[in-house]
């Protein structure tokens, strides 16, 4: 474990945000979405890959409030520009599971 200050913290930008669209990504090495985030009105809408095919389908992704991190930069993935990271916790299989919170919040919220 590294042990990183609050001030180091305080930097990584972890925010609320509801899925708007969602579009298989047959393109990526792994089976993955491309995945479209509503983070609220001074942020606006980002996309990302997502590998989360195993327990999420498109149909049940739209609409869900989830977590992302906006600060890391862009990174291109087999051609798509990913702008955020969706967060979750890898289950006992390795397969993705999304951190949602348990009751709604605003869009853009900081996590604190």
């Amino acid at each position: 474990m590294h042990i990183i200050t609050y001030e180091d913290f305080a930097k990584v930008e972890i925010r609320s945000g509801t899925i708007v669209k969602v579009e298989p990504f047959p393109r990526a090495n792994k089976p993955a979405y491309k995945v479209w985030v509503d983070f609220g009105p001074d942020i606006g809408v980002k996309q990302t890959s997502a590998q989360v095919t195993v327990h999420y389908t498109p149909e049940t992704l739209i609409g869900c409030q989830v977590a992302g991190c906006i600060n890391l930069g862009p990174r291109n993935i087999a051609g798509f520009m990913s702008e955020f990271l969706l967060l979750g916790f890898a289950d006992q299989n390795g397969d993705i599971c999304l951190i949602k919170p348990d009751l709604s919040v605003p869009n853009g919220n900081k996590l604190i």
